[in-house]
């Protein structure tokens, strides 16, 4: 349905469980941060979609597929796409890939995010302005 973006992310450390792979809750947080800096590519800042449109954005469902895992220091790409898009809600399918030095890439973990357009205040169902739909069609054309 729309253009693929892509946000690198390494592994740290702190990213890491008692046995050195990546903590299986962190996927979801790299998730969170490639729509995040999806939605800033689009020129829509989080806080000031909230202050300005008086919306936000919620998870309300995710379901994620644990394939391979991801060690210490591996670059990692992850995906956002909307695989599906409704007045009140978006779907996101997510891949992580693993990238190494010689190019190539391997398929870690893929996911789909339900995201909610919420009044800010209210926490009820909000039609996605039309800036970020507009914004998503003008990025789908450019890629």
């Amino acid at each position: 349905m729309s253009a693929v973006f892509t946000w690198p992310v390494r592994v740290y450390y702190e990213d890491t469980d008692a046995g050195g792979v990546v903590f299986y809750a962190n996927y979801l947080k790299y998730m969170e941060r490639a729509r995040t800096e999806w939605l800033r590519h689009l020129g829509i800042g989080q806080e000031r979609l909230r202050r300005e449109q008086g919306v936000i954005f919620a998870v309300r469902a995710a379901s994620l597929e644990y394939l391979r895992p991801a060690v210490l220091d591996d670059l990692l790409h992850v995906t956002a796409r909307v695989t599906e898009r409704r007045r009140a809600s978006l779907v996101i399918g997510h891949e992580i890939r693993r990238h190494d030095e010689a190019g190539t890439s391997e398929l870690l973990n893929r996911g789909e995010v339900k995201i909610a357009c919420l009044d800010a205040g209210k926490f009820t169902p909000r039609p996605i302005p039309d800036l970020i739909v507009d914004a998503m069609t003008a990025g789908d054309s450019e890629q």
